[in-house]
């Protein structure tokens, strides 16, 4: 991957035998990287460290499902398990872009106590309430006048959690089939985002984060439930062709602090924005 920051050339005096010398126009930082320097004038805060993995960022060469036109892009998703860092890089995309953040709406499933109590028989009725919340967040994103991002997507409701839910035996075959044959209806109706993050990092990584921000109802979850999580979701994301990826490795360098990968990752961005 490129590491070399680009600096502004000095201004190339012209000569003329008969008049001053004229200076020719100087040239100006890239977007990005003015967006870099001034960001890091602004004061230190503490995030994710990160770095991206160029070998899967191209555009894919088709999508399945209808594309925004050209001038219209601006539904960023941000993808990936729990306690990877995808709310502090929706955060810090959202100050740098003037971008409207959506975060999960966990609070208002009128299942959720039951599902807790009696998983087999409640996960089909939870799993259905949360895509219908999605599928209506999903809409209004899509077709919203504003720059959005988004942190958790509709996509990661099925192919995440409610297989996991299957693969686990606390979802029936008949419901996961019923589930399943709506979710494909439902997203075959959709506008996918313009721009998929995905950010990964190390099960040490991950329970370090969720044990650092102290939510009581993840402090208990197994190891083994985030490796089936992890899995789930690198094999989703292998098959995911619906838009624009970018790959970021949450628990390596610093995309915070580092300028050059600073400007890697505005470029991408801005490249589905403009």
């Amino acid at each position: 991957m490129p590491r070399s920051a680009c600096s502004n050339p000095e201004s190339i005096s012209g000569r003329c035998h008969a008049q001053a010398p004229a200076e020719r126009p100087r040239r100006t930082a890239s977007g990005a990287l003015r967006r870099a320097r001034a960001f890091s004038r602004s004061p230190p805060r503490t995030l994710d460290r990160a770095t991206i993995d160029r070998s899967t960022e191209a555009p894919r060469s088709r999508y399945r499902h209808g594309v925004a036109a050209p001038g219209s892009r601006r539904f960023i998703a941000v993808a990936g398990n729990i306690g990877v860092g995808k709310s502090t890089l929706v955060h810090f995309l959202a100050r740098q872009y003037a971008l409207t953040p959506h975060f999960e709406p966990n609070e208002g499933n009128p299942y959720l106590k039951d599902f807790y109590g009696d998983m087999p028989r409640w996960a089909f009725h939870s799993q259905v309430y949360f895509l219908a919340k999605k599928f209506r967040i999903h809409q209004e994103l899509s077709e919203s006048d504003q720059r959005v991002i988004q942190d958790r997507t509709i996509y990661e409701d099925a192919e995440i959690f409610a297989e996991n839910l299957h693969r686990r035996r606390q979802m029936s075959k008949r419901d996961y089939q019923t589930y399943r044959d709506l979710y494909e209806s439902i997203v075959r109706q959709l506008r996918p985002p313009d721009l998929m993050i995905y950010l990964k990092c190390s099960m040490r990584t991950l329970r370090q984060r969720i044990k650092m921000r102290g939510r009581p109802e993840e402090q208990a979850i197994p190891i083994g439930y985030l490796r089936r999580l992890q899995e789930l979701y690198d094999g989703w994301f292998s098959r995911y062709d619906l838009s624009e990826t970018v790959v970021i490795e949450t628990d390596k360098l610093d995309y915070i602090q580092d300028l050059v990968h600073r400007i890697d990752l505005f470029r991408r961005v801005e490249k589905v924005l403009r």
